[in-house]
């Protein structure tokens, strides 16, 4: 008896998708509380990290489901403009896609003040990413993305000896943002997110960096921004691949699969359902910051932060076998040099950026 004998197909689908905006929600937590990165969450690790060290996690956590909120609301108001630009956008430039993606990679170097680290850098993390998508790595993507942003921070929080100051709570009603700050993250969200919905190698944090040029951001609506990025790019997913068959996401993919075809009121249960799955989740995202921001003081975050690097260097040895560990530890020396080198991690990013370019250009 398989899943498909058990459930109907549109029950498995809205299963999914609530799992998936669940988590969109969630994403921050490990990001902001442990320095465990993924793709779409890398960006919110340093601004992140540093709350937590001035007790302020808990504050970043509410400030990026603010951001959630705004991104369902958007969704809700532009899903079904979009619907119909988006098959025109996609057309008039997916013959430039590779164009496009390396205009954005020069734009990200020559945006550092170091730009020919930057430059170095960025070609290296391709070399590592075209490497491991090309050798016989298991999973070639977490060695790579856990050595980049993951472990390179963890390792250098264990060698300065982070402390972590007590950890605040505050109510809601206590954790705002002025009007302007939060209604440029929302408007910066609106601007970028769709690039990411079919451009392949754009991830979030890649739409999180073209909405802060658009619209300069503060500390506190950066984090605004990321989350309705994170959150808008999921819900544009199923989106797009109602209106072009492509998508960005492993969700909207297998909710595809399980549907054969989706209909427009496919679309329409499935935008009830992100309203109804956002609200849940942003409650027991807040229950669950919480509880971390309560406990994580109590232990000793040396022993943490060993424990964290044990279990993922564990995790690549069972999933990406030794060859991946070596790409793991490469990609994590990488990372240690671009954060010592004042360099932002955006440059890391040609490890996804480089092999999508030589994939359409070969």
């Amino acid at each position: 008896m398989t899943l498909f004998s058990t459930f109907p197909p549109l029950s498995l689908a809205i299963i999914i998708i609530s799992m998936a905006i669940t988590h969109s929600f969630m994403d921050f937590i490990p990001s902001i509380f442990l320095g465990a990165p993924e793709d779409d969450t890398f960006l919110s690790i340093l601004p992140g990290h540093q709350m937590l060290k001035e007790g302020s996690a808990h504050e970043a956590i509410v400030l990026t489901l603010y951001g959630s909120l705004v991104g369902i609301l958007i969704i809700l108001i532009f899903a079904f403009p979009f619907i119909y630009l988006i098959p025109l956008i996609y057309s008039a430039v997916k013959f430039a896609i590779p164009f496009l993606l390396i205009f954005l990679s020069i734009y990200l170097i020559l945006r550092e003040e170091f730009f020919i680290t930057s430059l170095i850098i960025f070609l290296f993390s391709g070399f590592i990413g075209f490497s491991a998508l090309n050798l016989p790595v298991k999973e070639p993507l977490l060695p790579v993305l856990t050595g980049l942003f993951g472990a390179s921070a963890l390792t250098l929080s264990l060698k300065n000896k982070t402390e972590i100051a007590k950890q605040k709570t505050l109510p809601l009603k206590k954790i705002t943002i002025p009007k302007k700050e939060f209604f440029g993250a929302s408007l910066g969200a609106i601007l970028s997110a769709p690039l990411c919905s079919f451009l392949p190698g754009i991830g979030a944090g890649h739409a999180a960096i073209i909405g802060s040029e658009l619209i300069k951001q503060t500390k506190k609506s950066f984090f605004v921004l990321l989350g309705a990025i994170n959150t808008i790019v999921l819900g544009l997913s199923f989106i797009t691949i109602y209106s072009i068959g492509r998508t960005r996401t492993g969700s909207a993919v297998a909710v595809k699969e399980i549907l054969q075809e989706i209909t427009l009121s496919h679309l329409g249960v499935f935008l009830l359902v992100i309203v109804l799955s956002g609200s849940l989740a942003f409650f027991l995202t807040l229950q669950i910051s919480k509880f971390f921001s309560r406990k994580i003081g109590k232990i000793n975050y040396t022993t943490l932060t060993k424990l964290i690097l044990f279990f993922l260097t564990s995790i690549i040895i069972l999933f990406s076998n030794w060859l991946g560990l070596l790409v793991f530890f490469t990609s994590t020396f990488l990372g240690i040099f671009t954060i010592v080198s004042g360099v932002r991690r955006t440059s890391l990013m040609g490890c996804l950026l480089i092999p999508t370019i030589i994939f359409y250009l070969v």
